[in-house]
This record gives C-alpha cells, structure tokens and sequence, in this order.
C-alpha cells in the first residue's frame, strides 16, 4: 500500500482547501494511504475528511528530540511527502527520514536542499484559486501514476482541476456527535425559517465585513423570520461583548467561545448556512455541503478569485473594484469590503432553502 504525507501546517482553511489534494490522491492511487501533517488545532479537520487516513500531529513532534521526529517519520514508511505549506522543520525531518520522493516548490532556498523534486509554482501573482495552486504539487507523481495504473492520463496531473470538482474532490463529514442540547436548539425552528451561522471575525486572516454590518443582518434576519447563531473563538466572545448584549434580542444563540472544534463542524453541518469573510469557519461550512456565502475585497491576493469557498453550495459577494489600491494602502480601512450591503446579503441568504443534514 502507498502512503503518502501531505504537510500543511498553517490555518484551518489552508487546510480545508488542501484537502482536495488528498481527494486527487485518492483517486489517482486507489486504496493509498493518505496522512496529513498538521497542527493540533486542525487534527478535528483531518478526522472530519474521509479523504485522510491519519494525522500526524507537527506539535507533537516538535516536543521530541531531534531522532525521535525523524523517527515518527521514518516509521509511516511515505512513498511521497507533498509540502504544500513550506516548513522547513518537516522539509529537514523528510530527508532525514530517506523519504523517497520529497516534493517542494523552487522559491523556499530550503526546499533547495531537503526536496529531490521542485516545482516552479508562483502563488503571489497567478489566477489560480488555491486549491488549484495545491494540486500542482502533484505533478512529480506523474511517472509513479504512471506505473501504478493511475485513473486516467497521467499528464492531466499539469492541468488545473475546475473549481465545482475541485469541492467533490474531499468533503467534509462530521466525526463528532451533536451533543443533545445544540441539536434540539437547531431542531427548535418552525417551517420555512433557516438556522443560519453569523462568524463575524476572522483573527486577522481575513478582511472584516465589519460589526456594524453584521449587526445589520442579524436584524434583518431576525425580522425575516429567520434564527442567527453567533459563533467565534473563546477570545473573540470577549471582543464581541458589547456588541452581543446589544444585539441579543436579534439572536436565537450566541455559541462564542462554547464549542469545540468538533462540535463546532457538527453544529454547522446541522444548521442551512454561514456567513463570514474568508476564514476557517467559511471553508468548512463549504466543504461540508452547507450553504456557505463569503465577503471578499477585490484586492489581490486576497480575493475570491484565489480564496472562494468551494462547495455545492458556496458563493461569495465581493464589491465590483478591482484590486482596489486603496485597500492596500489602508488595510484596516478597506471601504471594498464594507460596500457589500447588509441588504444584499440578506438577500442572499433569504434565498437559501433549507438543507438536510448532510448537504451533499
């Protein structure tokens, strides 16, 4: 059986649009074992992917001495290791560890001297999405699909999967239960009405929509017969304080701080949809078949363009003004993202019809 390592040690949503990377391995391998390089905080995201097969935990590792993580490297006996986050702690380990086939991109110099296969991939300026810009990574595999009867030619391995397949590649599938109280709460709704997810921070991966508009909706929402569950990290239910309490009327739940990871992609798998900006809880809502609606600036690298949600049923609002210069020169001022009207999203969202758990 061929194992492969696929290292991303950086966000959760880096994560999440990695994962088709596994999907294509799986495909292109059939019965591969698939093992995925990560930090704590996104081991919840790897048990929710059917496309992975283990984690190997990069915190873990880093608490052991110098043989004992080449080692646990050693040990998973990898065909290939794809770095598709650049760490040069798992790059050293992979060399040392002989793993046969190391794959890196050209423009990290230590890649230069831990990877035997370098790929000339320029993430900065292409108009590729990001998992597009992933799967690249695979193009060394070709001559090893090649010889290992791989689904169809192996030279498509250079050419970009589209986007609507890219969402099929690796769904998301809860892995934790609904604890009994969060699932009543969902269950409380009357017909018609959507239970839907408001995120409203993004801990500085993202462009802000901003509170005030996010307030806006959850108004309107509310009005429109809807229920508004408020989500965010534990430090971000302290941020949102005062605006919670004033906004607690408009709210069926505010969930901040109370959920752990796991329960977390139960309780969004469980609800119709999210909205927030380009952050973690957006991917995953997308990823497990949930309606998933982001709001992007224009500005490149930053925009949909590169980072959309990819789902069946993911979009996205981005105000029409193309790499907006003055977003640049001013990111906690950016007016792009803040144009989207909480009218319009409102719209969007009213339009939704209710999902099943499961979404796909």
């Amino acid at each position: 059986m061929l194992t492969f390592l696929i290292s991303r040690t950086d966000a959760i949503g880096d994560v999440v649009l990695t994962l088709p990377v596994a999907g294509r391995l799986k495909q292109l391998f059939p019965g591969c074992r698939v093992v995925l390089l990560g930090r704590t905080y996104t081991a919840a995201v790897a048990a929710a992917c059917p496309a992975i097969d283990d984690f190997l935990n990069f915190d873990d590792l880093l608490q052991l001495p110098p043989a004992e993580q080449v080692a646990a490297l050693r040990r998973q006996q990898a065909a290939a290791i794809v770095h598709v986050f650049p760490n040069k702690h798992v790059a050293r380990w992979a060399r040392q560890a002989a793993i046969p086939l190391r794959i890196g991109t050209r423009n990290r110099w230590f890649h230069w001297l831990t990877c035997n296969r370098l790929v000339a991939l320029s993430r900065k300026n292409s108009l590729l999405h990001e998992a597009q810009l992933n799967l690249l990574l695979l193009q060394p595999l070709h001559q090893l699909a090649a010889q290992s009867g791989a689904t169809g030619p192996s030279d498509t391995l250079a050419q970009p999967i589209p986007l609507p397949e890219l969402g099929r590649l690796a769904p998301l599938r809860p892995a934790a239960p609904l604890p009994t109280e969060l699932r009543q709460l969902l269950e409380a709704r009357r017909p018609g009405q959507l239970n839907v997810l408001l995120h409203p921070r993004s801990r500085g991966s993202a462009r802000e929509w901003g509170l005030a508009h996010f307030g806006k909706l959850a108004r309107l929402l509310h009005h429109s017969g809807h229920r508004v569950f408020v989500t965010g990290t534990a430090a971000e239910e302290e941020e949102l304080r005062t605006w919670l309490a004033e906004h607690q009327p408009y709210l069926a739940a505010d969930l901040t701080g109370q959920l752990s990871l796991p329960v977390f992609i139960s309780f969004i798998a469980a609800a119709d949809g999210l909205v927030a900006g380009s952050t973690g809880p957006l991917h995953l809502a997308a990823a497990l078949g949930r309606h998933a609606l982001g709001l992007y600036p224009p500005i490149r690298p930053m925009h949909p363009g590169r980072w959309a949600p990819l789902g069946p049923h993911a979009t996205y609002l981005v105000f029409d003004k193309p790499n907006c210069q003055d977003c640049r020169t001013q990111p906690q001022a950016c007016a792009c993202i803040k144009a989207i009207e909480p009218a319009q999203v409102g719209a969007q969202v009213q339009a939704w019809a209710p999902l099943p758990s499961g979404g796909f």
